[in-house]
C-alpha cells in the first residue's frame, strides 16, 4: 500500500512538472513568435527631403514612401508645381527607380534610381545623357508643444521701404515698391524674402490679390499659402487661395472676393499649422507633410525666410506684416 501511494505520488509529480515545462514552453513561444514573424520595415519607407544642386541653381524636392496592403505608394514634390503620386516605378530590394516623366518631342525621360543607404537615399537623376547626383535625408518629425506665451507682434514691413526684405536673383527684375505704406509688386518678376529667419511663429498679414492675381506667401520659405483668383474651374480645392499649394485644403471655402483687402492669421508650430482667413479658421492644426513647390531648400529642421512669389503675376499688395514668435 505504501508503495503503491509513492508510485502515484511520483506519477502526479512527473505529471506536474511535464505541465509546468508545456506552459513555459507556450509561453517562450508565444512571446518569441511576434518578434520573428514581424517583418522589418521597408528602408524605403519615409519622407525624404533632396537638396538639388544643378550647375545654375541649388532647388528643393521632396518624396514620400508609404507601405500599404504589402506594396508601396509613392509621392513626388517636384522642384515646382505641385505634388504627384508616382505610378510608374520599381523596387528590388532597397533599390527604387521611379519615372519621373516620359520623353517627349522636346525633352527625354527623366527617370530617378535610389538606394537606401543608412538613412539616406543616395542616387541619380538621368534625364537623357546628363545625370544629377541626388542625396535624400529623412524629413524631421518636428513634433513640438505649443508655446504657453509669444512675443507681442513686431512688424516685418515697416510701410516706408523694403527694409527687411531682398529680391531674390537678379534685382534689376525686383518691380517691387512701397506706395502709400504698401507693398506692391508692380509686374512680373523677381521673388522676395524676409532677410530674418524664423522658426515657429504666429504670422498675421493683409493681401489685396486682384482678379486673375497668382502669388503666394512661403512659411519657412518651404511651405507656401496660396494667394489666387484666377478662374474657379482651373484648380481644385488645394490649389486655391488659402490652401497650401497641392497639400493641404482650406476646410471651409469663403467668397471670393477680389481686389478687396484680406486677412491672414497663421500659427506655426513644427509642422502643425492653423489658417485664419478674414476672421474664420479654415485650416485648424493640420500637418504639412513636406515642403511644396518653389521651396526655397528641403533644410526643413531649421529656421527659415518668408518669402513673397512676384514670379507668376504682378499687382498684388500686402500691408501690416507682422510676426510674433515664443517668448523665452
Amino acid at each position: 500500500m505504501i508503495f503503491r501511494k509513492y508510485v502515484i505520488s511520483k506519477r502526479h509529480f512527473f505529471l506536474e512538472e511535464c505541465m509546468k515545462l508545456g506552459l513555459t514552453l507556450i509561453l517562450v513561444s508565444a512571446l518569441l513568435t511576434p518578434a520573428c514573424s514581424q517583418k522589418k520595415s521597408n528602408p524605403l519607407v519615409g519622407r525624404w527631403d533632396f537638396n538639388i544642386t544643378t550647375p545654375t541653381s541649388t532647388r528643393a524636392s521632396w518624396l514620400g514612401v508609404t507601405e500599404k496592403d504589402g506594396s508601396l505608394e509613392i509621392w513626388y514634390q517636384p522642384t515646382g508645381g505641385h505634388v504627384l503620386q508616382m505610378k510608374d516605378f520599381k523596387v528590388d530590394g532597397s533599390h527604387l527607380t521611379i519615372s519621373i516623366s516620359q520623353a517627349s518631342s522636346r525633352r527625354p525621360a527623366t527617370t530617378w534610381e535610389l538606394d537606401a543607404v543608412g538613412d539616406k537615399l543616395i542616387g541619380v537623376q538621368r534625364r537623357g545623357e546628363n545625370t544629377i547626383a541626388l542625396t535624400g535625408v529623412r524629413a524631421p518629425e518636428l513634433k513640438r508643444s505649443v508655446p504657453n506665451v509669444w512675443t507681442n507682434p513686431e512688424p516685418l514691413f515697416n510701410g516706408k521701404n523694403l527694409d527687411g526684405w531682398e529680391p531674390i536673383g537678379n534685382s534689376a527684375n525686383s518691380h517691387w515698391v512701397v506706395k502709400d505704406g504698401v507693398l506692391v509688386n508692380e509686374d512680373r518678376g523677381a521673388n522676395l524674402k524676409s532677410t530674418g529667419k524664423f522658426d515657429d511663429f504666429k504670422l498675421h498679414f493683409e493681401v489685396n490679390c486682384p482678379d486673375k492675381g497668382n502669388s503666394g506667401f512661403y512659411l519657412r520659405g518651404r511651405y507656401e499659402i496660396q494667394l489666387e483668383y484666377g478662374s474657379l474651374g482651373a484648380t481644385p480645392v488645394e490649389r486655391r487661395i488659402g490652401s497650401i499649394y497641392g497639400r493641404i485644403a482650406p476646410n471651409v471655402e469663403l467668397p471670393r472676393t477680389p481686389g478687396v483687402w484680406e486677412t491672414f492669421d497663421i500659427t506655426l508650430v513644427g509642422r502643425t499649422l492653423t489658417v485664419v482667413r478674414n476672421g474664420v479658421t479654415t485650416i485648424d492644426q493640420q500637418e504639412i507633410e513636406g515642403i511644396t513647390g518653389g521651396a526655397l531648400d528641403a533644410n526643413e529642421g531649421e529656421p527659415g525666410s518668408f518669402y513673397i512669389q512676384g514670379d507668376h503675376a504682378g499687382v498684388l499688395k500686402f500691408r501690416n506684416i507682422s510676426i510674433s514668435v515664443p517668448k523665452r
